[in-house]
């Protein structure tokens, strides 16, 4: 990895950012999201105004195309990722939204780190820009890749568990997310938890592969922080310390 000159006084006010893995500056928007407002999705996707700011939320080297919420910052195991042929492959694929590939690009990288948790969160992220693009094929196969990358890592804890299902049930893989639903619904899980999971239930006996939101499972106060506030948890959701820490940029 190339070692990561210091940033002047005069790049830094310039908005310039050298990159972790080749070294090379470019300039970099900084973001800071808007507090949210309205309820976020079963999967946590967060609500506007938030939603709206996807665009924003990681940084990408124009020379090298590595991707993360600050490029400045790389794992020593970034520069083999960003050099690999999948990587380099996957920015050159013009059939995925160019906001899709920056948030596969993070993924790669933090699967080849071993942070297979934090990668299914990004390949979910891109299943989000293809809902927003209309791509359902897209979104399907992404949430699919994503469910297996958070059953490679590490055991899932209940809320994280709660999001494989509606992952499931918005891939219409529709047997796998009643049985893990009713598996998690066996274990007596936190109160909100179980609230969200009888929903899933409803909503998959259905066959409703739509978008649903916290409030439609919680009563009121039902928004939840986007990943990068800093706040202390809700009681039951304590994922979303783990996100935040993941995209903290402290």
């Amino acid at each position: 990895m190339a070692e990561t000159p210091s940033t002047s006084p005069r790049s830094a006010a310039a908005g310039l950012v050298t990159c972790g893995v080749c070294g090379r500056e470019s300039r970099q928007a900084p973001f800071r999201p808007p507090p949210p407002e309205q309820a976020p999705d079963l999967d946590l996707r967060p609500g506007e105004p938030v939603r709206s700011t996807m665009a924003r939320w990681l940084q990408q080297c124009p020379h090298c195309g590595y991707a993360a919420p600050s490029i400045a910052k790389a794992h020593p195991a970034a520069a083999a990722a960003v050099s690999a042929a999948p990587f380099r492959a996957l920015l050159q694929d013009s059939s995925h939204p160019a906001l899709a590939r920056r948030f596969l690009a993070w993924a790669l990288v933090l699967e080849e780190t071993g942070a297979l948790h934090a990668a299914a969160e990004a390949t979910l992220q891109a299943a989000w820009v293809a809902d927003d693009g209309g791509r359902a094929d897209l979104s399907r196969a992404w949430r699919q890749e994503a469910v297996a990358l958070w059953r490679s890592g590490p055991p899932l804890d209940a809320e994280q568990t709660v999001r494989v299902v509606d992952a499931l049930r918005r891939a219409e893989a529709w047997e796998d997310a009643e049985a893990t639903a009713a598996e998690l619904a066996a274990l007596s899980p936190p109160e909100a938890v179980g609230q969200v999971i009888a929903l899933e239930r409803r909503l998959v006996a259905a066959r409703d592969l739509g978008r649903h939101t916290v409030a439609s499972a919680l009563p009121p106060p039902s928004r939840r922080p986007h990943v990068t506030h800093q706040r202390k948890d809700p009681p039951g959701w304590g994922m979303l310390g783990w996100l935040r820490r993941l995209f903290g940029r402290g």
